[in-house]
């Protein structure tokens, strides 16, 4: 196939995917069904590419790439409902919210997502009376293969697949979110022995709206993060403080930590060590989103495996393992959230309190055999992986894994028959 004129190398954040592909950009719905129709009548194939915070080549595209970047707009606000265009990202979102006197109820710890892309591969946060982002959806406009434009809310049958539906359903042009009013958190930021963590978890977690922690490789420490919801936005934290540890340390310093780690590895367990010491403790309060999300300005690969909360413990006990017999250190913390059970098919949390185990590498360090020995331990578990972050599934692996795979893949079957969405990575974790 020749190469088209307005082909583009896209990379997504990570750096660890990449493709060339020719580029599309609608300026509205009709022009999204306009596009569809003309890849279906002609044999061809779009991949939606949102902000590329996927690890995985999930928006990887081998024939045409859509960015829905033009579509960003606010639709409505009715009440508590919020309609947006999909390619909004959430960084928009929260500020639109904040506007309105709303706010989402939970998020990551990043947003610079798009809507869609967020919702499309269960982006979530931490906390056991949620779920995925996608929980909050309550109706989805999207454009199906055949260039129809079709609206989906609680009473389609449709509905528990299009909300995580990995891009493979259609494009999704509309998002209507329940959110609630805006609120304030309290953060109680605290180093810790990972014992004792562990020790007071399942105590913290129904006593707190959310609740999270980063373990150091090679040491006991880690550092508690707890969130709950308070009435008055008293203990703002300083500028200063907030650029010290947010910007300063969390960014700057750390880049540099991380390239030496790269350069004598040798040296990563004393770092591990003196990054986890150097850690203090902080409270403050501040805006929902402006507590849940963090700037990440150092690049990274990771691997995020969900499993059923009570097997943490094993998966801990297994990373310790892991890190002694690797031929290369892990310079990242290991991230711990949990979450609560939903109904969305493809959710990683479909059915059960959930714990996320999240794995992380330098940029340009080695991984596979990390990631791939975490894994094995999370597939034993019953875990399922993260559709955005690397993994190393295939669909006949992923069907033991969840409940309604099948069923998915038979609204699969209806909306996009002859596969004008697919790509090599919905192939594998799919099937063709």
């Amino acid at each position: 196939m020749t190469t088209p004129v307005n082909a583009r190398r896209w990379t997504n954040w990570g750096r660890n995917q990449e493709s060339i592909a020719e580029v599309l950009s609608p300026g509205g719905i009709d022009e999204v069904a306009t596009r569809v129709k003309q890849a279906a009548e002609s044999g061809r194939r779009i991949k939606v590419v949102g902000s590329g915070h996927s690890f995985t080549a999930i928006a990887v595209a081998d024939d045409q790439r859509m960015f829905v970047h033009r579509l960003a707009g606010l639709v409505s606000v009715d009440g508590a409902l919020v309609t947006v265009q999909a390619g909004m990202t959430l960084s928009t979102l929260n500020a639109i919210l904040a506007e309105h006197g709303l706010a989402m109820p939970n998020l990551g710890d990043i947003d610079a997502q798009t809507i869609a892309g967020a919702i499309s591969t269960g982006t979530h946060g931490t906390g056991i009376a949620y779920s995925t982002l996608a929980s909050c959806v309550e109706a989805v406009t999207m454009v199906t293969a055949t260039g129809t434009v079709e609206r989906y809310s609680a009473g389609s049958p449709e509905f528990p697949a299009v909300r995580v539906g990995l891009g493979a359903l259609g494009v999704i042009v509309e998002v209507t979110l329940r959110c609630v009013p805006a609120f304030t958190l309290l953060a109680d930021e605290r180093p810790m022995r990972l014992a004792d963590i562990l020790a007071g978890i399942d105590e913290w977690i129904p006593e707190n709206d959310h609740v999270e922690f980063f373990w150091y490789p090679y040491t006991d420490r880690a550092q508690l993060k707890r969130n709950r919801k308070v009435t008055d936005n008293d203990q703002p934290l300083s500028r200063f403080r907030g650029w010290l540890d947010d910007e300063f340390l969390s960014n700057t310093v750390w880049q540099g930590v991380c390239a030496l780690g790269r350069r004598i590895p040798a040296t990563v367990p004393a770092i591990s060590a003196i990054s986890a010491r150097a850690l203090s403790a902080r409270t403050y309060t501040g805006r929902s989103d402006e507590v849940f999300c963090s700037s990440r300005k150092v690049k990274f690969t990771e691997m995020e495996y969900e499993v059923p909360r009570a097997a943490l413990p094993e998966v801990l006990d297994a990373l310790a393992r892991i890190f002694d017999r690797l031929p290369f250190k892990v310079q990242f913390p290991v991230e711990v959230r949990f979450t609560g059970p939903d109904d969305i098919w493809l959710s990683h949390g479909y059915g059960r309190e959930s714990a996320y185990i999240a794995v992380h590498q330098y940029i340009g360090a080695p991984y596979e055999p990390y990631f791939r020995a975490v894994e094995e331990v999370c597939t034993a578990l019953g875990g399922r992986p993260h559709w955005g972050k690397l993994h190393y599934r295939d669909a006949g692996s992923l069907r033991t894994a969840y409940p309604r795979f099948d069923d998915f893949l038979a609204v699969r079957d209806r909306l996009d028959p002859n596969r004008v969405f697919t790509n090599d990575y919905l192939d594998r974790v799919l099937g063709s």
